[in-house]
């Protein structure tokens, strides 16, 4: 006779790391995205708007 593919009974995670995974993942985007923002704006003081502006067009075009 077939089995069913599913457990009747949910399997539930007990382990003291349980549910922290998504927590974790947004304060690494958090920190990461923090560093970003950060580095931008060194690089804004460092060498002023127009600078600035015209190494970011100069990506791009680069890139695309």
């Amino acid at each position: 006779m077939a089995q069913p593919l599913h457990p009747t009974h949910p399997v539930s995670d007990n382990s003291p790391t349980a549910g922290r995974t998504p927590f974790v993942l947004l304060l690494a985007g958090a920190g990461v995205g923090g560093l970003v923002v950060l580095g931008v704006l060194a690089l804004w003081f460092h060498y002023g708007s127009q600078v600035f502006f015209e190494m970011i067009g100069t990506g791009f075009a680069a890139c695309f």
